[in-house]
């Protein structure tokens, strides 16, 4: 069925097609007792998914990454269609309209879209207006940090600062985005002087509430390094590895590979495996890891669980996948899991490197 759904909107330009979801959730998050029924066809409700994260319980590893929610009311109908977790953003202080259109770009082809959205959204205090209605809510929900694209870098913390306050009461935990490609001057801010100057105040202000630092797949790995080691010094409660990257890697060919922006979807896959398993490495599996990009199947979720990912989160793979992919994941993994003798999710982080360090 959603094949056919999915060849009428792609036959619209994405944003047309992504406002007509958003439509849709909007409207279903609104009624919990339809969200409820749906949430038990769409969901495994099984101890095997459960995971603990951070002081947070989530009922399924499997999450909606940031980008998808701006901020705009759809995490209740998000849950609905199984997922364990949402992370909504990126959220600015202030609001802002984001780049000109046309600014989002498919590549079926690839399985990947472009976008060069730049932190389009109607600011956090909208977002906290919105999700103290939300009535709906069977796991925990993230928001992404960002700062206003006019705020001089030098005054980034105070916009990360403002932001946080204005949702502290609403979220369960909070992701700092210094990694788009689609912000100018956003992604220097992973020089570790700068987001020294960002995560200290932050970390305190935070207090017991989660607090995570999302990076970009194109640093260099001895930046990812250093990088994970600041956030075990500075007491940060994981990495989500990784955003979009600036690189066309795997799909060089495409018309619209030229297209500036940020790509997601499944060229980034190995990257993303790849980076993961490099900070359970160097970190002995301190530092827990939400694991994204290019996530499109159930080999490709445990596969990122087995080099270190406590969660994963998909974006792309969804919108290709529709409705029935948390499911489709969720199921995919439980069949792994007996296949592989594990007792659960949990058990089956980091796998692959514990097996290969034997």
């Amino acid at each position: 069925m959603y094949r056919l759904v999915r060849g009428i909107l792609f036959r619209l330009e994405p944003e047309r097609a992504h406002a007509l979801a958003s439509a849709f959730l909007r409207w279903l998050g609104r009624i919990p007792s339809l969200a409820a029924r749906l949430r038990r066809r769409f969901h495994r409700n099984d101890p095997r998914l459960e995971v603990r994260f951070a002081g947070l319980v989530f009922p399924s590893p499997v999450g909606v990454a940031a980008g998808f929610d701006k901020g705009e009311g759809l995490a209740a109908g998000l849950f609905a269609l199984g997922f364990g977790f949402v992370e909504v953003g990126t959220i600015t202080p202030r609001p802002q309209p984001g780049n000109p259109r046309p600014r989002l770009f498919r590549l079926p082809r690839k399985r990947a879209l472009i976008n060069r959205m730049g932190f389009n959204n109607a600011g956090a205090e909208a977002a906290a207006r919105r999700y103290a209605r939300m009535r709906f809510r069977p796991g925990p929900l993230g928001f992404n940090l960002g700062k206003n694209k006019d705020t001089p870098q030098e005054e980034a913390q105070r916009d990360y600062l403002r932001a946080f306050e204005t949702l502290a009461d609403l979220g369960d935990y909070f992701v700092v985005n210094v990694s788009s490609p689609n912000t100018p001057g956003l992604r220097a801010l992973q020089e570790p002087e700068a987001l020294r100057r960002i995560l200290v105040p932050l970390r305190e202000r935070a207090g017991n509430k989660p607090l995570l630092l999302k990076l970009a797949p194109d640093l260099a790995d001895e930046s990812i390094d250093e990088l994970a080691d600041l956030a075990l010094e500075l007491g940060l409660d994981g990495l989500v590895l990784a955003n979009t990257t600036i690189t066309r890697r795997g799909a060089e060919d495409e018309p619209l590979a030229q297209e500036a922006g940020g790509m997601s979807g499944a060229p980034l896959l190995e990257r993303a495996v790849e980076l993961v398993e490099r900070v359970y490495r160097r970190t002995q599996g301190r530092l827990p890891i939400v694991g994204v990009g290019g996530i499109f199947s159930a080999d490709d979720a445990y596969r990122m669980i087995r080099a270190g990912a406590t969660l994963v989160q998909a974006y792309t793979g969804f919108v290709y996948q529709g409705p029935a992919f948390a499911r489709s994941i969720e199921s995919g993994l439980l069949t792994r899991l007996d296949r592989d003798g594990h007792a659960s999710v949990m058990e089956a982080v980091g796998a692959a490197v514990r097996t290969s360090a034997a």
